[in-house]
């Protein structure tokens, strides 16, 4: 059974490849060898290659142990999607607003 190949619209690949960018500048900061890096994330130096290269074949696990192994910057994973304008439009439409009652006077 082959895998089916992972389609990524252009503009998610533009942003992949800044983020994939920004780990690869991270890591050359810190003065971090492929190798260091890749041992210190418990993936191979292979893996590490295709995250700096852009490949969206890469599972999320693997940028979350590239992120701690450059200084434990794994909470950076928590701002993904962070303010969902839309989402949140689309909860507050779903929202069951209770009208009051109106009194009757009698």
């Amino acid at each position: 059974m082959s895998k089916k190949p992972i389609i990524v619209t252009p503009s998610t690949r533009k942003i992949l490849a800044q983020v994939d960018e920004q780990i690869r500048l991270a890591r050359l900061r810190r003065g971090i060898s492929c190798q260091l890096a890749a041992d210190c994330a418990k993936i191979s130096r292979q893996t590490l290659a295709k995250i700096e290269n852009g490949s969206p074949s890469v599972s999320t696990g693997a940028y979350a142990n590239v992120l701690y192994a450059l200084n434990d910057m794994t909470s950076d994973l928590l701002l993904i999607a962070k303010d969902d304008i839309l989402r949140r439009k689309l909860q507050d439409l779903q929202l069951n607003i209770q009208q009051r009652k109106l009194k009757r006077n009698i």
